[in-house]
């Protein structure tokens, strides 16, 4: 079966016009000809010379992209590059062919030999395989529906109305699919804190809330880790008692009755634990006399994105975040 592949050199994908000459192109030249590695590991102990390996992940992709670009694309196989300026993507086949020839095409001297077949508007492409176009890597594969998505553009045939309306919930879906991972990679930050830091964060929550709040000393505290207040002396309704329980697994009844000791008339109690409750001591909570909240780490996930807008330095220097934008239907 021939394959499909994206190539998108440059900073945002931008390629030259030289493509059109009849070439794609990467990056990566200070490994020079990419023909005179023999293996991976040699590949690999260049790569780190040079660019060093600050995120091993990085450079595992950055490693399996140029690979890929080297050894796997194969005579035959479509390549798409995209110019985000003139929203076009030029759709071609490769020729079978790996060279390395600096200033051909600029900076990036890792090139393949490319027939170009034409250009492809991207607003004329079926919004799902917009959808499949979206990464910005460098170098990835496309599915045989995305390329026949193409071909069939290239045939002067449109993409039927009821084809695109059947994308939406796939649109919707992504978007989801989006939301979910951004909130599991916000918990991943969470988790990576110290128990000290994560006092921190609980009360840089509380005062984007509208809160004056600091974390106590450390000291005989009884279970107080953060005090929150309107007016940061504990004078003024609601006076809000913190515990923080970070890496300490899954919080029992016993440490919720422990929490509830500490609280005295006037008092509301938040209970963090990244770890989670049991059911018992949700229970515990449930029927305390003073009110009571408990916080897991699903729940701080969601506290920090709704109020992060509202975070101050020390917070945002803690959980360092970007807004990415949805387009609205």
């Amino acid at each position: 079966m021939t394959n499909a592949w994206m190539i998108r050199a440059g900073r945002g994908g931008i390629y030259s016009e030289d493509f059109e000459k009849g070439f794609a192109a990467v990056g990566w030249s200070q490994l020079g000809d990419l023909s005179q590695y023999s293996s991976t590991e040699s590949l690999r102990d260049e790569y780190i010379k040079i660019y060093g390996n600050d995120k091993p992940s990085a450079t595992a992709n950055a490693l399996a992209m140029i690979l890929k670009f080297r050894d796997q694309i194969a005579a035959g196989d479509y390549i798409v590059s995209y110019n985000p300026e003139t929203r076009n993507y030029l759709l071609g086949v490769d020729k079978g062919e790996y060279l390395y020839q600096p200033d051909i095409i600029g900076d990036y001297a890792n090139l393949r030999k490319v027939e170009w077949l034409g250009k492809v508007s991207r607003d004329q492409l079926p919004q799902k395989a917009k959808n499949s176009l979206g990464s910005t890597l460098t170098l990835f594969s496309l599915s045989q529906e995305t390329i026949e998505a193409f071909l069939t553009i290239f045939e002067g045939r449109t993409v039927t109305p009821q084809e695109d309306e059947a994308v939406e919930t796939d649109s919707a879906q992504l978007k989801d699919e989006t939301v979910a991972q951004s909130h599991e990679l916000i918990k991943d930050k969470i988790a990576a804190l110290l128990p000290e830091e994560m006092e921190e964060l609980v009360a840089a929550i509380l005062r984007a809330m509208g809160f004056k709040a600091k974390v106590s000393p450390k000291g005989p505290d009884r279970g107080v880790d953060v005090i929150a207040s309107p007016d940061g002396l504990g004078l003024t309704q609601p006076r809000i008692k913190a515990e923080v329980k970070h890496r300490n697994g899954s919080m029992g009844a016993p440490a919720i009755r422990g929490f509830i000791g500490a609280l005295r008339e006037g008092d509301s109690g938040l209970f963090v634990s990244t770890g989670g409750f049991t059911r018992e001591a949700r229970y515990e909570a449930d029927r305390s006399t003073f009110p009571l909240t408990l916080v897991d780490l699903d729940d701080l996930a969601d506290l920090i994105v709704s109020h992060y807008e509202s975070f101050d330095l020390e917070g945002r220097a803690l959980m360092p975040l970007v807004r990415i934008y949805w387009p609205v239907d």
